[in-house]
């Protein structure tokens, strides 16, 4: 059985406003970027990530070490999960000796943490 949209919700007429939708058609996203954003959002809606990206937006840069012991989790759960923040170019990791730092990737995750955050406590 569909589900039925309350009447509140909808027009009661049939009009559409043409001005208004010549600004939608330059605005609309195509489908490859609407793909690409929605991708991000999908690594973005697990809460260990969300907890990982959190401790590097306060932190320069912190080993796997640290961000595990930090997380209370094995390296091996925390390098995973720091591999798919990697492949979608959220976090960056330089090699020093035995140990493995990271960080975020530019000032634009840094943004995107903070204005989620801000969203959330509003709420």
């Amino acid at each position: 059985m569909a589900a039925t949209i309350p009447d509140e919700d909808l027009c009661e007429i049939h009009h559409t406003h043409p001005d208004k939708l010549r600004e939608c058609a330059v605005r609309k996203l195509d489908d490859q970027t609407s793909l690409a954003l929605a991708d991000l959002f999908k690594i973005l809606g697990d809460k260990t990530r969300i907890k990982l990206l959190s401790l590097l937006a306060e932190e320069y840069e912190l080993c796997v070490c640290d961000i595990a012991e930090s997380l209370q989790m094995g390296q091996s759960a925390i390098s995973h999960q720091l591999r798919v923040l990697r492949a979608a170019r959220l976090v960056k990791f330089r090699k020093a000796g035995k140990e493995a730092f990271y960080s975020l990737d530019d000032d634009h995750v840094v943004k995107l943490m903070r204005q989620g955050l801000e969203h959330v406590r509003e709420i």
